[in-house]
């Protein structure tokens, strides 16, 4: 062979010149499409929600084909709810030849990871990330398939107007960017009515003992708390409210639709409201793709389906737009066209938001079997 070779170059020295400035292989050979969020640390569940989507979308996809003929190989990042492991994490995918990621899970680690996206070409599509500032900075490779706080927001303050006849409201956060701009955006919206909260208060993430907020909260006799943050946090704050006597309401985001919220609250999580979209298990476009997850044990929490939803819109993007270029995929996702996924029909506006979105008022309460569980009030 290696005679032959050789002696290949020296008979026909053009075609052998020819060969070795033939084009590189294809760049997308393999279609690399990265899932990243929390798959470790306190709000591990909402990570394994994301990955367990993206999995389901990627094979589902590559058993009909792929996209564009390309198989797509999935790559798993972990970002701790870190802003500088998601910085790190979006270095990687990059260097590694990812065009396509589905995450973040938080909004202060979507911000960060999502300018090493633009520098390198990568279009993000967040499932979760809410904070308005997401898609407020006129990039063009951001999207999320989930809504802003500032609609959360918008809810909760109507709730409290139209609901509570009492009218004391604390504003608590954790300090991230999630949890800020929910608490900032309920009480611009609270003032739009006319309301004005009697104590607003950021707490440390990771923090076990909430008794002096809770003295603040029973000197100031506060009817509710709306709570921007993670659901650990809330869960003990919730808990030691009860236990010290403190009868407040708590009302919050989609974080507190999370079982780990009732498991680690127990008891106190009944009457807990929390602001959510429709349950994406229930819609109608959702049936074969729930079964799926059934089928293998399991249960397409909270935002699930929503990371499924976000490969769909890649697959269904990319074909519309005859190439896996990031940018001229964007292009369609920015032109309004309407994409059919789990979650139904999704078309973005130039922002990379979500054209219209509806919310729902859940509330966690107590099964006959003694399991807690949040329904649609």
């Amino acid at each position: 062979m290696r005679f032959f070779l050789r002696n290949f170059s020296q008979i026909f020295p053009a075609l052998a010149l020819a060969a070795s400035l033939a084009p590189a292989a294809p760049a997308y050979a393999q279609l690399k499409i990265a899932v990243a969020g929390p798959m470790s640390g306190p709000s591990a569940a909402f990570g394994a929600q994301l990955k367990a989507g993206a999995e389901q979308a990627v094979e589902d996809i590559n058993a009909s084909g792929g996209i564009l003929g390309q198989k797509i190989a999935l790559v798993m990042g972990d970002d701790g709810s870190r802003p500088e492991q998601g910085v790190l994490n979006a270095r990687r995918f990059a260097s590694e030849g990812v065009r396509f990621v589905i995450g973040h899970f938080n909004s202060s680690v979507s911000l960060a990871a999502s300018s090493v996206y633009l520098e390198n070409d990568v279009l993000q599509i967040s499932p979760t990330s809410m904070n308005p500032a997401l898609t407020e900075r006129k990039m063009w490779n951001v999207f999320r398939t989930s809504g802003r706080d500032d609609q959360p927001g918008v809810f909760i303050a109507r709730h409290i107007a139209d609901k509570l006849p009492s009218k004391r409201i604390a504003l608590v956060h954790d300090k991230t960017a999630y949890g800020q701009g929910l608490a900032d955006e309920a009480r611009k919206a609270l003032a739009a009515r006319g309301l004005t909260d009697a104590l607003y208060e950021g707490v440390s993430g990771g923090a076990k003992d909430f008794t002096a907020l809770i003295a603040k909260l029973r000197q100031l006799q506060i009817d509710a708390v709306v709570w921007g943050g993670q659901p650990a946090e809330a869960a003990i704050l919730i808990r030691q409210m009860r236990e010290q006597g403190v009868q407040a309401l708590m009302i919050g985001g989609d974080t507190l639709a999370a079982p780990e919220f009732a498991n680690a609250a127990g008891p106190a999580a009944e009457g807990v409201l929390m602001v959510n979209g429709p349950d994406p298990s229930r819609r109608p476009a959702a049936g074969a793709v729930v079964k799926k997850f059934t089928d293998r044990k399991i249960n397409p929490d909270s935002y699930t389906l929503y990371s499924y939803a976000a490969v769909e819109i890649l697959k269904q993007a990319a074909e519309a737009a005859k190439t896996l270029d990031a940018k001229k995929i964007a292009g369609v996702m920015h032109s309004g066209r309407t994409f059919q996924t789990a979650l139904g029909p999704i078309a973005f506006d130039g922002k990379g938001d979500r054209q219209d979105l509806d919310f729902v008022m859940y509330e966690w309460r107590k099964a006959a079997d003694g399991r807690m569980i949040f329904e649609p009030m």
